[in-house]
């Protein structure tokens, strides 16, 4: 059994790390346009609360004791296994990795502070019980220090990605007692499952809600089932849970649509490239993140009418006007827009994989402490992932023909 927990990084720890992966023997030679562009990534297995997080708001020791049993709850035991092996076995260079405990601050939520006994969808990126714990200062520190790092790097890998796939794990059984499917695949975010739309004030309402039916070329998601029900494991579609609105999955998703938007309006009208209300207007569509103060500002002048920042006035008027042309553009070309973008080759595939915790770790009795890996698990879930992944590229989309 573990009796020491490490978590406390005295030395500095990238928030985000790219972990090479060396290739099975078996695995593909996979061409370049494909093999750079699959993104794995594992946002819920990181060790690591950095020192400046381990003292409260009055400057006293957080003991370990104190945040224990959220440790353990919170963390994806076994995931960066999983996603090891997939690399591995898939032919590709490696993952990226979190390495940020989620206890403290979890990527997959927007930012905020998580209140006691918020529910799973609820949340947002720092984590109870550090959101009692820790003082303005250092909140506000774990946005810019951590998530916003992370949000900069993830941005820049997604960009030339077509297929993007997030590892999890999550417990063996639902708060009722029920015991969950051995593997999940999440497609479909949370607020589209339960009102068919996304609400109001989240992302930008130019973004078509048809859209957010889905977050993965269903025939990858199928693929993916189909391959595990072969293998033996039994697959849900998200259940016990959608995406977080949150998530990198959906975030991801309609960043992707209003940049592709954007190469379609500017090339029907390349003379507003350079202008500043057109610049203000995309960046504001893209902040998918939440976190630009400005375009914050931008939002709260065109839904809420209230008055621009002072000495801004002008800017904000012309971003009105762009943002207007921008909206008639959609609704005059929405069926060639929608239709190019769903059925586009390089449209982004982001699905969600969750592998039940017990699959690839052993934990106590109680169902809460974790003893050890099960790597020969973790290694042969990786390889059906990586088995199902290359069905679809080959067979299914015929990518690897290229």
């Amino acid at each position: 059994m573990l009796t020491r927990w490490n978590v406390i990084s005295d030395e500095p720890v990238a928030p985000l790390e790219f972990v090479e992966v060396e290739p099975a023997s078996t695995a593909p030679a996979l061409p370049e346009s494909v093999r750079g562009r699959i993104l794995i990534d594992v946002i819920h297995d990181g060790a690591h609360i950095p020192a400046a997080y381990s003292v409260d708001s009055h400057g006293r020791p957080i003991a370990f004791e104190q945040y224990r049993e959220h440790y353990w709850l919170e963390r994806d035991w076994g995931a960066c296994m999983v996603a090891e092996a997939t690399c591995r076995h898939l032919g590709v260079p490696g993952y990226h990795r979190v390495n940020i405990a989620r206890v403290l601050m979890d990527f997959g939520r927007f930012p905020g502070i998580t209140h006691k006994d918020a529910q799973h969808l609820d949340r947002y990126a720092i984590n109870y019980p550090f959101s009692e714990l820790l003082g303005f200062d250092q909140k506000r520190r774990v946005l810019e220090e951590i998530y916003d790092p992370i949000s900069a790097d993830i941005d820049k890998v997604v960009r030339g990605t077509i297929t993007k796939i997030a590892i999890h794990t999550y417990d063996k059984h639902n708060k009722s007692g029920t015991p969950r499917p051995q593997i999940s695949i999440c497609t479909q975010p949370d607020s589209y499952n339960a009102d068919s739309e996304l609400p109001f004030g989240v992302f930008d309402p130019l973004y078509p809600d048809v859209l957010a039916e889905y977050t993965a070329d269903r025939i990858l998601r199928d693929r993916v089932s189909l391959t595990f029900e072969k293998a033996g494991y039994r697959v849900a579609h998200n259940y016990p849970y959608t995406l977080p609105d949150g998530s990198i999955e959906v975030r991801s998703q309609v960043w992707a649509f209003f940049r592709y938007l954007r190469r379609r309006f500017e090339l029907m009208n390349p003379e507003t490239v350079l202008q500043t209300g057109f610049r203000l207007v995309w960046e504001m569509l893209c902040d998918t993140n939440l976190r630009s103060t400005d375009s914050e500002a931008l939002r709260s002048y065109l839904y809420m009418y209230r008055k621009a920042p002072r000495g801004q006035e002008h800017d904000f008027r012309a971003a009105q006007d762009a943002y207007e042309r921008v909206g008639n553009f959609l609704d005059q070309e929405r069926k060639s827009l929608l239709e190019g973008y769903r059925l586009s080759p390089e449209r982004l595939s982001s699905l969600g994989i969750e592998v039940r915790k017990d699959l690839v770790y052993r934990f106590d009795a109680t169902g809460r402490v974790p003893l050890e890996p099960i790597p020969e698990a973790a290694e042969e879930v990786g390889r059906v992932l990586a088995g199902a992944i290359l069905t679809y590229l080959g067979t299914d989309k015929q990518f690897l023909d290229e």
